[in-house]
């Protein structure tokens, strides 16, 4: 009768172990870091570091698929896309052949992504069944930035080279409209709506806005935080609110991240944070933000309601991106 107890004590704690492990929406956050080679694996509510993976070299843009089960990672010298599992937080795929891959987005469904080839100059679309590369556009000089619509129909491709903002019909692979904006567009935001696209242009020291239907630019965003000459404002990463209320935008050098109004498009505060900070995430409920800080090898903590630093977390060389399992 003991060792019945026993056993079935131990099947129990098995059960347990493993329900945890596959647990979903663990809050844990996940941050690649360029130069290190690796991703850095945050616990969700102490914010200690829970895990660090290594991964293929230059790791730089990540996302989670759309059932939180795996993170994609695009390492940029080794023309792949490690994919982690995230309940053993270990590499357990990966996607290869895929030139200098920097940023991508995956489509709806998680059936594709779309990746921009940095040294080529162009977008790949990636079959996630077969791994494959099954379509490739031919885009202006250092695309980066990825943006796939809501409904896949169109994905937007940012040209630093160009100055150009690519609008690509998915469907057949074309481009349909070049969207003029300033010096070397970074990344992209969308509205919920879908009716306004947002791109950081960094040597520009400006964020456009763009009418998604007309596909031209309604709105320049200037950025001027007390102290800081324009070489020193360099915004990349964008983050909207779901109700477009609220952006925040990383400004490089000038060690800040601006929030602006939706609305009015005006610039409402400024919140110092580390050293040049890259890539900015927003917690799902929307009360926290996560920024990469490339030059001081941290992430910057920020309750976003109050608008102000919790804490700052040291994590790999050179941090790149930031995804949250939320």
């Amino acid at each position: 009768m003991i060792g019945l107890l026993r056993t079935c004590i131990v099947a129990a704690g098995l059960m347990f172990g493993m329900a945890d492990g596959l647990a979903k929406d663990t809050g844990r956050i996940f941050v690649s870091n360029e130069k290190s080679n690796t991703v850095t694996v945050l616990d969700g509510k102490s914010y200690a570091v829970a895990a660090t993976i290594r991964t293929g070299k230059r790791p730089r843009d990540l996302k989670l698929n759309a059932d939180r089960t795996r993170l994609y990672v695009a390492c940029g010298d080794d023309n792949r896309i490690d994919v982690i599992d995230v309940a053993k937080l270990a590499v357990a795929d990966q996607i290869r052949g895929i030139a200098e891959p920097e940023v991508f987005d995956i489509g709806p469904g998680d059936r594709q992504l779309f990746v921009s080839n940095e040294d080529e100059g162009r977008l790949s679309v990636v079959d996630l069944a077969t791994k494959k590369v099954v379509k490739s556009v031919k885009v202006g000089g250092e695309p980066e930035g990825v943006l796939v619509s809501a409904d896949g129909s169109t994905v937007y491709v940012a040209s630093e080279a160009a100055s150009l903002v690519h609008v690509i019909d998915v469907a057949t692979g074309t481009i349909k409209a070049d969207v003029p904006v300033g010096s070397r567009p970074r990344r992209f935001a969308q509205t919920t709506d879908g009716k306004e696209v947002w791109v950081s242009a960094e040597v520009e020291g400006a964020v456009y806005v763009i009418d998604a239907a007309a596909n031209k630019v309604v709105k320049r965003i200037d950025f001027a935080p007390r102290g800081f000459r324009r070489d020193d404002i360099r915004p990349v990463g964008l983050k909207l609110t779901r109700d477009g209320a609220t952006a925040y935008v990383t400004l490089g050098a000038a060690n800040r991240v601006a929030v602006v109004d939706g609305r009015s498009k005006e610039v409402r505060d400024y919140i110092l944070v580390g050293s040049r900070p890259w890539d900015i995430s927003l917690s799902r409920d929307e009360s926290l933000l996560f920024v990469a800080n490339g030059a001081s090898d941290d992430v910057t903590i920020i309750d976003a309601k109050a608008g102000k630093v919790i804490r700052s977390v040291p994590v790999g060389r050179s941090p790149h991106s930031v995804a949250i399992d939320d």
